[in-house]
């Protein structure tokens, strides 16, 4: 339960930062943006929203090579 928890606090802050203007980042402050998310990625990755999430992404990705061939 606390890797949900956890991973539901930094989702928010994922939409929060990315709500952002664009112009108003420093690399810092993107590159900062990029570790979060990366953190995000690991604690859902193990969960079976993580897992769902993984499920879907295949699907659709192999979809779209069906549909290039």
């Amino acid at each position: 339960m606390l890797t949900i928890n956890v991973a539901v606090l930094l989702a928010v802050i994922v939409v929060l930062r990315l709500r952002r203007r664009t112009e108003a980042r420093s690399r810092r402050d993107e590159k900062l943006t990029v570790v979060i998310v990366l953190a995000l990625g690991v604690l859902l990755a193990p969960t079976a929203v993580g897992q769902g999430i993984a499920d879907v992404l295949g699907q659709l990705a192999g979809g779209v090579t069906q549909a290039g061939r």
